[in-house]
């Protein structure tokens, strides 16, 4: 009696562990399942030796617009980014030595704005309400990070381009209408500083902004990244045919 009392409760605890387990693993499938697809701007790029090397650095903004710029240039560069959105200056001063590497640059063609611009909640909440956070990255802050980030630039003795900051639209969470233009002068002083040349995004984007931006979002339709691309593409090229 006592041995069968003893033999049911070890059947049940069984049974109960296999269900869990069960429970667990599809769980874990559902889990794989929802994980997103590699960003194609995210690969590796295996080196045409007989081409130049080209690096783009910057935000999701710059990850919308690597895969075609790739492809506008394909035969003519090998064109690389960090494997990560380049997020705020402070970012940028923190990694720029691991996304430069140890490799030779022809071009680097790069930017930071809109995530030093953003708004912040007290507790580090992202995009929170301007009125009553903090930017991420200040003004003054941002300026001498990105003096710092330009210096580094040009010790790898690639030619440099600064890509500034698109606009912010009405209605987009986080930030404030008018900030890129404010970004965007600090950044031209910077440049200016240090003799970079400024590719204008900012201009291209503001008179066709309803057509190629999303409504009330800092982002691009695919549209409106390829016509980025074909800014991007245009600059690289005349920076390489002007190098020596």
């Amino acid at each position: 009696m006592w041995n069968r009392a003893i033999h049911a409760t070890l059947l049940m605890a069984l049974t109960i562990s296999v269900a869990f387990a069960q429970k667990d693993s599809a769980k874990s499938k559902q889990k794989v399942k929802k994980r997103r697809p590699v960003n194609p701007a995210m690969a590796r790029i295996t080196d045409d030796p007989k081409l130049p090397r080209v690096l783009l650095i910057g935000d999701s903004i710059s990850i919308g617009y690597t895969v075609p710029v790739r492809e506008l240039l394909k035969g003519k560069a090998n064109v690389h980014r960090p494997l990560t959105n380049c997020g705020p200056t402070t970012k940028g001063v923190a990694e720029i030595d691991k996304w430069i590497g140890k490799g030779k640059w022809d071009v680097i063609h790069f930017n930071f704005g809109l995530h030093d611009l953003k708004y912040m909640g007290p507790n580090g909440e992202n995009l929170a309400d301007p009125k009553t956070g903090h930017q991420q990255v200040p003004p003054a802050e941002y300026e001498k990070n990105l003096d710092t980030i330009a210096a580094r630039l040009k010790k790898t003795g690639a030619k440099l381009i600064w890509r500034n900051t698109t606009p912010v639209p009405k209605g987009a969470k986080g930030r404030v209408v008018g900030h890129s233009k404010q970004y965007n002068q600090i950044a031209a002083k910077v440049m200016k500083k240090h003799d970079i040349p400024v590719h204008d995004m900012y201009a291209f984007v503001v008179p066709k902004q309803n057509e190629i931006m999303r409504k009330a979002n800092v982002h691009f339709t695919p549209a409106g990244s390829k016509a980025l691309a074909k800014t991007v593409a245009k600059q690289i090229e005349k920076a390489l045919a002007n190098k020596p």
